[in-house]
Protein backbone atom coordinates (compact mmCIF):
# COMPACT_ATOMS: atom_id res chain seq x y z
CA UNK A 1 0.00 0.00 0.00
CA UNK A 2 2.84 2.41 0.84
CA UNK A 3 4.34 1.84 -2.63
CA UNK A 4 1.04 2.73 -4.32
CA UNK A 5 0.64 5.92 -2.27
CA UNK A 6 4.28 6.87 -2.91
CA UNK A 7 3.86 6.26 -6.65
CA UNK A 8 0.70 8.39 -6.73
CA UNK A 9 2.40 11.20 -4.80
CA UNK A 10 5.43 11.06 -7.10
CA UNK A 11 3.20 11.20 -10.18
CA UNK A 12 1.33 14.21 -8.77
CA UNK A 13 4.58 15.99 -7.95
CA UNK A 14 6.00 15.34 -11.41
CA UNK A 15 2.81 16.62 -13.03
CA UNK A 16 3.13 19.81 -11.00
CA UNK A 17 6.78 20.24 -11.95
CA UNK A 18 6.25 19.42 -15.61
CA UNK A 19 4.58 22.72 -16.36
CA UNK A 20 3.48 23.53 -19.84
CA UNK A 21 5.08 23.24 -23.22
CA UNK A 22 3.84 25.18 -26.19
CA UNK A 23 4.21 22.78 -29.10
CA UNK A 24 6.63 23.35 -31.93
CA UNK A 25 6.20 27.11 -32.27
CA UNK A 26 9.30 29.20 -31.58
CA UNK A 27 8.99 31.93 -28.97
CA UNK A 28 9.49 35.02 -31.14
CA UNK A 29 10.51 37.12 -28.12
CA UNK A 30 13.58 34.90 -27.70
CA UNK A 31 14.39 35.35 -31.39
CA UNK A 32 14.29 39.12 -30.93
CA UNK A 33 16.57 38.91 -27.89
CA UNK A 34 19.06 36.70 -29.75
CA UNK A 35 18.95 39.12 -32.68
CA UNK A 36 19.69 42.03 -30.31
CA UNK A 37 22.72 40.08 -29.06
CA UNK A 38 23.86 39.43 -32.67
CA UNK A 39 23.74 35.66 -32.05
CA UNK A 40 23.33 33.50 -35.14
CA UNK A 41 20.74 30.75 -34.67
CA UNK A 42 18.38 28.40 -36.39
CA UNK A 43 15.04 27.16 -35.15
CA UNK A 44 14.84 23.36 -34.86
CA UNK A 45 11.84 21.07 -35.37
CA UNK A 46 10.77 21.54 -31.73
CA UNK A 47 10.70 25.34 -32.09
CA UNK A 48 13.85 25.73 -29.99
CA UNK A 49 16.70 28.07 -30.87
CA UNK A 50 19.85 26.13 -31.82
CA UNK A 51 23.24 27.86 -31.83
CA UNK A 52 26.86 26.81 -32.21
CA UNK A 53 29.52 28.99 -30.60
CA UNK A 54 33.26 28.97 -31.12
CA UNK A 55 35.17 28.45 -27.89
CA UNK A 56 38.88 28.39 -27.09
CA UNK A 57 41.41 26.08 -28.77
CA UNK A 58 39.43 25.69 -32.01
CA UNK A 59 36.53 24.05 -30.22
CA UNK A 60 32.82 24.71 -30.68
CA UNK A 61 29.81 24.16 -28.46
CA UNK A 62 26.17 23.51 -29.24
CA UNK A 63 23.49 25.24 -27.14
CA UNK A 64 19.70 25.38 -27.25
CA UNK A 65 17.39 28.05 -25.88
CA UNK A 66 14.10 26.28 -25.31
CA UNK A 67 10.97 28.02 -26.55
CA UNK A 68 8.74 26.14 -24.14
CA UNK A 69 8.17 27.68 -20.75
CA UNK A 70 7.81 25.55 -17.64
CA UNK A 71 5.72 26.71 -14.71
CA UNK A 72 5.71 25.98 -11.03
CA UNK A 73 3.28 28.04 -9.01
CA UNK A 74 3.94 31.65 -9.95
CA UNK A 75 7.34 30.86 -11.54
CA UNK A 76 7.75 30.78 -15.32
CA UNK A 77 11.05 29.21 -16.29
CA UNK A 78 12.98 28.98 -19.56
CA UNK A 79 15.77 26.44 -20.02
CA UNK A 80 19.07 26.75 -21.85
CA UNK A 81 20.60 23.36 -22.70
CA UNK A 82 24.10 22.41 -23.80
CA UNK A 83 25.21 18.77 -24.31
CA UNK A 84 28.57 17.41 -23.19
CA UNK A 85 28.47 13.61 -23.09
CA UNK A 86 26.64 10.78 -24.82
CA UNK A 87 26.53 7.35 -23.22
CA UNK A 88 26.81 4.19 -25.30
CA UNK A 89 23.74 2.82 -23.50
CA UNK A 90 20.72 3.95 -21.49
CA UNK A 91 22.69 4.35 -18.24
CA UNK A 92 25.70 6.55 -17.54
CA UNK A 93 28.73 4.80 -16.07
CA UNK A 94 28.86 5.40 -12.30
CA UNK A 95 32.09 7.42 -12.47
CA UNK A 96 30.59 9.74 -15.11
CA UNK A 97 27.34 10.17 -13.19
CA UNK A 98 29.21 10.97 -9.99
CA UNK A 99 31.46 13.46 -11.78
CA UNK A 100 28.39 15.25 -13.17
CA UNK A 101 26.85 15.42 -9.68
CA UNK A 102 30.07 16.88 -8.29
CA UNK A 103 30.20 19.45 -11.09
CA UNK A 104 26.57 20.43 -10.41
CA UNK A 105 27.53 21.21 -6.82
CA UNK A 106 30.31 23.53 -8.02
CA UNK A 107 28.29 25.25 -10.78
CA UNK A 108 27.36 28.84 -10.04
CA UNK A 109 24.52 28.81 -12.56
CA UNK A 110 22.81 25.64 -13.78
CA UNK A 111 23.41 21.94 -13.30
CA UNK A 112 23.69 18.59 -15.04
CA UNK A 113 20.72 16.49 -16.15
CA UNK A 114 20.34 13.20 -18.00
CA UNK A 115 18.32 13.61 -21.21
CA UNK A 116 18.06 10.10 -22.64
CA UNK A 117 21.65 9.03 -23.27
CA UNK A 118 23.01 12.59 -23.19
CA UNK A 119 24.36 14.65 -20.30
CA UNK A 120 23.06 18.21 -20.68
CA UNK A 121 24.08 21.26 -18.73
CA UNK A 122 20.85 23.15 -18.07
CA UNK A 123 20.51 26.73 -16.91
CA UNK A 124 17.03 27.82 -15.81
CA UNK A 125 16.12 31.48 -15.94
CA UNK A 126 12.96 33.54 -15.59
CA UNK A 127 10.98 33.23 -18.82
CA UNK A 128 10.87 37.02 -19.09
CA UNK A 129 14.56 37.56 -18.33
CA UNK A 130 16.42 40.36 -20.08
CA UNK A 131 18.72 39.78 -23.04
CA UNK A 132 21.68 40.32 -20.69
CA UNK A 133 20.50 37.55 -18.34
CA UNK A 134 19.83 35.28 -21.33
CA UNK A 135 23.34 35.96 -22.66
CA UNK A 136 24.89 35.13 -19.27
CA UNK A 137 22.90 31.89 -19.10
CA UNK A 138 23.98 30.89 -22.61
CA UNK A 139 27.60 31.67 -21.72
CA UNK A 140 27.41 29.59 -18.52
CA UNK A 141 25.90 26.64 -20.41
CA UNK A 142 28.50 26.81 -23.18
CA UNK A 143 31.51 27.06 -20.87
CA UNK A 144 30.30 24.37 -18.47
CA UNK A 145 29.35 21.90 -21.18
CA UNK A 146 32.47 22.38 -23.26
CA UNK A 147 34.77 22.00 -20.25
CA UNK A 148 32.98 18.80 -19.20
CA UNK A 149 33.02 17.39 -22.73
CA UNK A 150 36.76 17.99 -22.91
CA UNK A 151 37.32 16.44 -19.47
CA UNK A 152 35.19 13.34 -20.10
CA UNK A 153 35.90 12.60 -23.75
CA UNK A 154 38.79 14.78 -24.99
CA UNK A 155 36.62 15.25 -28.11
CA UNK A 156 34.60 18.06 -29.64
CA UNK A 157 31.42 16.24 -30.68
CA UNK A 158 29.05 18.97 -29.54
Amino acid sequence: MKKIVLAMATAALMAGLAGTAHGDEPDRAIGRQLDSLDFKYEVDDDGDYRMVFDVKDDRSQLVFVRSSVQTYGSHHVREIWSPAYRSSGPQFPALIANRLLEASQDAKLGGWVKQGETAMFVVKIDADASAEVLSDAIDAAIKSADAMELELTSKDDF
